[in-house]
């Protein structure tokens, strides 16, 4: 394959930290293979966490449940790829790569070794992240990850002006981000209550526009060190509240991902979902001591989902609820100390 003709299909559909994961693959491609062309193919409400990235020439956007797929398939054959990196590895993904009918590649997801962590609790899963696994889609290209962890890239007319905050959080802040797709991924409300007491300073929380009613309670009962940032601000005006952040207290989520990408110092809340299953904060070598994962170990009802569910299966929601609230504010609250 002539690396100087190379124009190259990345494909994953979501979601938001997901996308994110892909960050290094398609910088390693395009700085190893600099003539290459990287087109990538991801839902249409996906588009923007792509748009600003320098790698990537073009951004397909796939319309859900519409018939515009069969016209934009159309328009992918007549980009004449030379190769389909798949980083969804589903059906439609596959569907995808046989109409285009060109090289292709993309990874193990596990699913066989994940599905026995959760339902025998027996791991046999490699200790291997995410990010590695999906190096092995373009394995034949000769590209090698390069270390340097996530990319997320902000412009300028991302980043909220400082009048948009209070006063207060003009010199400094953490980001806590609220939601998760999964309820039993996410932060309980009193949980979220007694953390926001314990932390000294002022605190944002992030998340769409489904968590604000959770965010309002959280605000109103802590009062105005905290500000209630859900719903307000597009993805990546979120992102780059997380880039002003001091630090980022975050589920297994999206939010966990961004702040990974801008490097930010991270404490990483596990409810149903293990690091094991390879998807924890992806920074460089030296810089792993920048994220802290918080869990409840020893739980036997714990992994009991690769994903998340509306509620937790046991009723006690104790992989959540028996967390650490103590440490995360004094590891929070050390930010601040060093901040000054």
């Amino acid at each position: 394959m002539d690396d100087g003709n190379l124009k190259i299909l990345v494909i994953r559909f979501s979601s938001i930290g997901d996308i994110v994961l892909t960050s290094p693959v398609v910088r390693c491609l395009k700085k190893q293979k600099p003539n290459c062309e990287i087109h990538f193919l991801t839902k249409q409400q996906n588009v923007s966490i792509l748009q600003n990235n320098p790698y990537i020439s073009k951004v397909y956007a796939l319309q859900t449940l519409t018939s515009s797929n069969h016209e934009l398939l159309q328009e992918l054959k007549k980009e004449n790829y030379s190769f389909v990196v798949d980083l969804q590895k589903n059906l439609r993904s596959k569907r995808i790569r046989f109409a285009l009918g060109k090289p292709s590649d993309t990874f193990n997801k596990l699913n066989i070794k994940k599905s026995l962590l959760v339902h025998f609790k027996k791991n046999l899963l490699p200790n291997i992240h995410i990010v590695d696994r999906y190096f092995e889609a373009v394995k034949r290209l000769d590209v090698k990850n390069d270390g340097k962890g996530l990319d997320y890239f902000l412009q300028e007319e991302d980043y909220i002006p400082n009048d948009a905050l209070p006063i207060a959080f003009q010199d400094g802040y953490i980001v806590i981000a609220v939601g998760s797709k999964h309820e039993t991924k996410q932060m309980p409300f009193d949980l979220l209550v007694r953390l926001c007491q314990k932390i000294k300073g002022e605190i944002i929380l992030i998340g769409d526009i489904n968590d604000k009613p959770k965010a309002n309670k959280i605000e109103n009962a802590i009062g105005s060190r905290v500000f209630n940032c859900c719903g307000a601000f597009s993805i990546n005006q979120t992102a780059s509240l997380i880039d002003n952040a001091l630090g980022v207290i975050t589920p297994d989520t999206g939010a966990m991902h961004i702040a990974a990408a801008r490097k930010k110092n991270i404490i990483s809340v596990w409810g149903n979902t293990v690091k094991e299953f390879g998807m924890y904060p992806y920074l460089p070598q030296d810089m792993q001591e920048q994220y802290c994962i918080m869990e409840v170990e020893n739980l036997r009802c714990r992994p009991c989902s690769k994903l998340g569910f509306r509620k937790c299966p046991k009723k006690h929601f104790n992989c959540m609820r028996m967390q650490d609230v103590d440490k995360m504010a004094e590891i929070a609250n050390k930010w601040y100390e060093d901040k000054d």
